[in-house]
């Protein structure tokens, strides 16, 4: 499901939308949760880029801005992230600050059922959104990633890492990365192949980066990512 970007004459109500549905999810939720729902509202509402559609935020500052230590923010995030609520892009380290995505489609699905308690125009315009973008039950579409004649529990990081962009960029994913198949991982160095040479040239030049970054989540070490072509 790919919902719309915020872009256009409607993009301060998505945006309003959105940050209501955020916080009908958390009041309905355990006090707990009702709290983490609160300190993920400020921070998007204060630091969200909405032309990226992403936010980074040092844990540092997070701390800052939620009167905690840097170990609550650390499980805050690490709870959000696990509840697919927010979508890590990048990871923290070599003195980055990590990057994340709001998960529309998760938040969709836990606020659906209070649309209706916020206002019937409310629940209209969620609702419409929705139309010809699929079920809001359908977080990702599954697709066999697994290596050929591979053993699953070797190519499972893989599997874990196509997941993830094709949850973070649908698009790029059918496009692109769905032409990718893995091959190995020895030493730090992890080998795809390419259905073709254009493919391959195609992602090492404008999405090895987004390919390291999320694999570099599920392979320990990883070094180095190298793409060649299929040979039929």
């Amino acid at each position: 499901m790919d919902l719309k970007r915020y872009t256009g004459p409607q993009a301060g109500s998505q945006k309003y939308d959105l940050l209501t549905a955020l916080a009908v999810a958390g009041l309905a939720g355990t006090p707990g949760h009702q709290t983490s729902m609160l300190r993920l509202i400020a921070v998007v509402t204060a630091r969200y880029n909405w032309k990226l559609d992403e936010f980074s935020v040092g844990q540092r500052d997070l701390a800052r801005m939620w009167s905690v230590d840097e170990r609550t923010v650390k499980r805050e995030i690490k709870k959000l992230t696990d509840a697919s609520i927010l979508l890590q892009l990048r990871p923290g380290r070599r003195g980055r600050v990590a990057a994340y995505r709001l998960n529309q489609v998760e938040i969709h699905r836990l606020s659906a059922p209070l649309w209706e308690k916020v206002g019937p125009d409310y629940s209209e315009r969620m609702t419409g959104r929705q139309a010809g973008t699929g079920s809001a039950d359908e977080k990702v579409v599954r697709i066999d990633f697994r290596a050929r004649g591979g053993d699953d529990s070797v190519t499972r990081p893989w599997t874990r890492s196509m997941e993830r962009l094709a949850e973070l960029s649908p698009g790029l994913h059918q496009n692109w990365f769905s032409h990718l198949t893995y091959e190995g991982y020895e030493h730090g160095l992890l080998t795809l192949t390419a259905s073709s040479p254009f493919v391959a040239q195609y992602v090492l030049t404008h999405h090895l980066h987004a390919i390291q970054d999320i694999a570099g989540l599920e392979f320990s070490g990883l070094r180095r990512v190298q793409i060649v072509a299929r040979r039929d």
